[in-house]
This record gives C-alpha cells, sequence and structure tokens, in this order.
C-alpha cells in the first residue's frame, strides 16, 4: 500500500517513516496522503500509544519536492489521488480549523512526535510544527525556507510557529529563513528535546514507554484536545469547559483506576484509545 512511507507498530509506539532517502524526504501530494493514511491507522491501534514521525537517511524531510513546485510554477496544478489512502484521522466533532492539511494531526486522539534526525526545511517543517512535540537529533537543521523561494508562510506555519516560539522568534525564522541548529531549536522552543543523534529514537521510546505505562489515554486525548482548542479562545470559555471535563473525569473508570494504582503501588490499567 504504502510507496514513500514506512510503518511499523512495536508496542508501545506506531513509526511513520519517510521513506525517500535518495531525495532527503522531500514531500510529494502520495507520501502526504499516506502519512495522513498512517497516523489513521495508528490511531485506531490500541496497540499504539504515541505517534512518531521520523526520516530515513540522513534527514526528516527536505520540504516540498522540487518537481512539485517547477510543475505548480509552470501551471500544472492537477495530480492523480490513490483512492485507498482515502482517511479521516482525528476527533471529527472538533472544529473545521482542526480538520484541514496537516492541521488534522492536533485533532488526533494519540500524542504525535516528530522525531526529526536531521535537516528539515519548508512543507516539511509545516508538518512537524503540527505534531504535539518535537524531539531532535543533535544533527538536525531547522529552517523555513519559504522566503528563499519567493512564497509565504505555508501551510499553516504562520498559526504554529509563533504559538510555539513567540511572535518574534517567528518573524526572524520566517523571514531571514536561515539555518538553526539543535541548540538554538531547543532554545526557543521549537524543539523540545534533543538527544546525540544515534539516541533519538530510543530518547522518543523511553518518553512513549513511560506515557503509556503510567498515563491515562483518554486523559491524554482530552488534555490535547484542550491544549490546542484553547489555543482559538478566551480564558472564561476555556475555564468553564475545564470543570466541565474535570467533572466528568471523576466518573469514568480511568479515575478510579489511577487512585487505585497509586494506593496499591501498582502499575494501572487503562484502556486504550482503539480498544472501544
Amino acid at each position: 500500500m504504502y510507496q514513500q512511507i514506512l510503518y511499523e507498530v512495536s508496542n508501545p509506539v506506531a513509526t511513520i517513516t519517510f521513506n525517500r532517502p535518495d531525495r532527503l524526504n522531500a514531500m510529494t501530494d502520495r507520501m502526504g496522503d499516506e502519512l495522513k493514511h498512517a497516523i489513521a491507522r495508528a490511531e485506531a491501534d490500541p496497540e499504539a500509544a504515541v505517534i512518531v514521525m521520523t526520516g530515513a537517511g540522513r534527514g526528516f524531510c527536505a520540504g516540498a519536492d522540487l518537481k512539485s513546485l517547477q510543475a505548480i510554477s509552470a501551471g500544472e496544478r492537477g495530480r492523480e489521488r490513490d483512492d485507498s489512502l482515502d482517511a479521516a484521522p482525528g476527533d471529527a466533532s472538533m472544529a473545521d480549523d482542526f480538520r484541514g492539511p496537516y492541521s488534522y494531526m492536533l485533532s488526533v486522539r494519540k500524542p504525535i512526535i516528530a522525531a526529526v534526525n536531521g535537516p528539515v526545511a519548508g512543507l516539511g517543517l509545516a508538518a512537524a510544527m503540527f505534531a504535539d512535540m518535537r524531539f531532535a537529533s543533535d544533527r538536525a537543521v531547522f529552517t523555513t525556507a519559504f522566503s528563499r523561494r519567493g512564497l509565504i508562510a505555508e501551510w499553516g506555519i504562520g498559526w504554529t510557529l509563533p504559538r510555539i516560539v513567540g511572535p518574534s522568534h517567528a518573524l526572524d525564522l520566517l523571514w531571514s529563513a536561515r539555518k538553526v541548529d539543535a541548540a538554538e531549536a531547543e532554545r526557543i522552543g521549537l524543539a523540545n528535546r534533543v538527544f546525540p543523534h544515534d539516541e533519538l529514537l530510543a530518547g522518543v521510546r523511553s518518553w512513549a514507554e513511560d506515557v503509556a505505562t503510567h498515563c491515562s489515554p483518554t486523559s491524554l486525548q482530552v488534555m490535547k484536545r484542550q491544549v490546542w482548542t484553547s489555543m482559538t479562545r478566551d480564558l472564561g470559555p476555556a475555564m468553564t469547559e475545564a470543570i466541565e471535563l474535570m467533572r466528568d473525569s471523576f466518573d469514568r473508570p480511568d479515575f478510579k483506576e489511577g487512585v487505585d494504582s497509586f494506593l496499591e503501588k501498582r502499575a494501572p490499567q487503562f484502556a486504550r484509545i482503539g480498544e472501544e
């Protein structure tokens, strides 16, 4: 089914690997469709508590494939789609804002981590910004690239970037399109954590195993929805919703299990997303 990504589930992690290493994993329309289909697949799999995106070879994603950009610049915008890749991951009850290209990742019911294993640019960076977290190799290099191609802040990065690093850092990165190494990325909040290159995926897995062992998947889902939807609302409505959600959580089996497991000094046994 997949031609441009690899997909693997090793409890508790579903790993989606961009697999065009000869092109530094440059993004094509098909790769985007395969990514969306694989995320939907992982979201429905109870064995996968965390979804990880990474790249094959020496980089994460170099941005949009240049052949695609050349076709667009020549006025050729049509493409053929593979209907077998149709998928609709995420919480359909969330606003349409969270159902668009790449922004759908914000509505997916499980944590998504971009494991940035090397260079990431343009569209690749825009996609990584819609992950919930970014763990980076110490060899990672980040660049927006858009201004140097005569483009603008594409694919929602004008919304995500200032919310993650602040407006001034965002404008610096967007205007200059300069290259940012892993250390600076971590300092400004672009990367959550940096690992020695050969330890990146092990570091991601360690985080995922801790979450899968000790945390309620339903709690993670609700918290993710709270954080991202609160970005578009005022404090008052967010507080009102938080109180309602807290009351709801008291009635869920996970609350009783969380308390009982703590008192009994054992790992909790929460139901996983996809088991329902």
